[in-house]
């Protein structure tokens, strides 16, 4: 597994002092980025050959927030890959080793001028790598949504929300979404189904649908109704 340390900073908590949702994910999208750095197949390797990798889905399983200062560390391994998809566990563990967050994530290889899914050929794939799958309870890619939804205010997409793919990050979805929780709510598991790719100036239309207690499903759609993701909070 690859894996780097940090320290949990003051820019990176909540309120409550302790890291934030946002933050992991930051982590784990950086420890994936820095895995490939390292591998010489970073952002500009990409973008010399018209090609990234778009996230598909997320699972995130929560079991305890840092505090600031506290020190962790942040591992990545991919764990498997077929035609057009590649999966990837991420790990993070504080200093005495006990686990922080775990999750699962697949990924698509995309042609940046077609727009289209690039087959991962098995020289792509020996760039990275295979290990053992972690052990976490594996939920389904796709998140299917109750019938009754709320519509709430449009948001416009901004410069801030983009990455260097010139669509909206991947975290910044699940920001939009966080929106809806309220302020005691704490998560203990998130997934996140990406749909398709929100550039500047498209306009988000939330549906925030109904379900359990401790759960919260979002759909950030465009004005055609189709979805750019879909949110789901586990709830402690």
């Amino acid at each position: 597994m690859y894996t780097f340390e940090s320290r949990v900073r003051y820019s990176e908590i909540a309120e409550d002092g302790k890291i934030s949702l946002g933050a992991i994910i930051d982590y784990m999208q950086d420890c994936t980025n820095f895995q490939s750095e390292d591998l010489g197949v970073g952002l500009a390797y990409h973008k010399q050959r018209h090609l990234m990798w778009v996230l598909n889905s997320w699972q995130i399983v929560i079991d305890q927030y840092p505090e600031m200062g506290d020190r962790i560390t942040v591992g990545t391994q991919a764990y498997g890959f077929n035609k057009l998809l590649g999966f990837r566990n991420f790990l993070i563990t504080d200093a005495s080793g006990a686990r922080v967050a775990i999750a699962n994530s697949n990924w698509v290889l995309v042609d940046t001028r077609s727009g289209s899914p690039v087959i991962v050929t098995p020289e792509i794939a020996g760039i990275y790598g295979t290990a053992e799958p972690l052990e976490m309870d594996y939920a389904p890619r796709k998140i299917k949504l109750p019938k009754e939804s709320e519509k709430r205010d449009s948001i416009l997409v901004r410069e801030y929300h983009l990455d260097t793919n010139h669509h909206v990050n991947n975290r910044q979805y699940v920001q939009m979404a966080m929106e809806f929780l309220d302020r005691t709510d704490r998560v203990k598991e998130l997934r996140v189904e990406y749909k398709k790719q929100a550039i500047l100036g498209d306009e988000i239309v939330p549906m925030v649908y109904r379900t359990g207690e401790n759960e919260k499903i979002i759909a950030l759609n465009g004005t055609d109704g189709k979805a750019y993701a879909i949110v789901q909070f586990f709830l402690q």
